[in-house]
């Protein structure tokens, strides 16, 4: 099975589209992903979750899927969004310095695609 982890670091809305359509996708294809929000793309985390933002659904497609790995909690911090990322229920991510590291995904055979 093809394994691939979406670590998310652009915090535009025109990017993360685009990772939430692949994620989706690449799962319907019935490979194993994982999106992990990093960087200026957690100052999405409240947005996202608004009925009224374009993403919604999107998101709340790929969160019933159990694509959305979590949240990178330095930064999730350093944004302002740790406490929308704690209200949504993602998991906070800081394996690395307090950031997600992405060795132990290579380790468990994960292609790491940045945004």
């Amino acid at each position: 099975m093809q394994k691939a982890v979406l670590f998310v670091f652009n915090g535009d809305p025109m990017c993360f589209i685009h990772v939430l359509l692949n994620a989706i996708n690449m799962n319907d294809k019935g490979q194993e992903v994982r999106l992990i929000m990093e960087g200026a793309a957690t100052r999405l985390i409240p947005e996202l979750a608004r009925e009224d933002n374009a993403l919604f659904q999107l998101y709340e497609r790929a969160k019933t899927l159990g694509l959305v790995e979590g949240v990178c909690r330095a930064c999730a911090t350093k944004m302002g969004t740790i406490e929308a990322a704690k209200a949504q229920g993602l998991k906070l991510l800081d394996d690395m310095s307090g950031h997600p590291g992405m060795a132990r995904y290579r380790e468990a055979g994960f292609d790491v695609i940045t945004f």
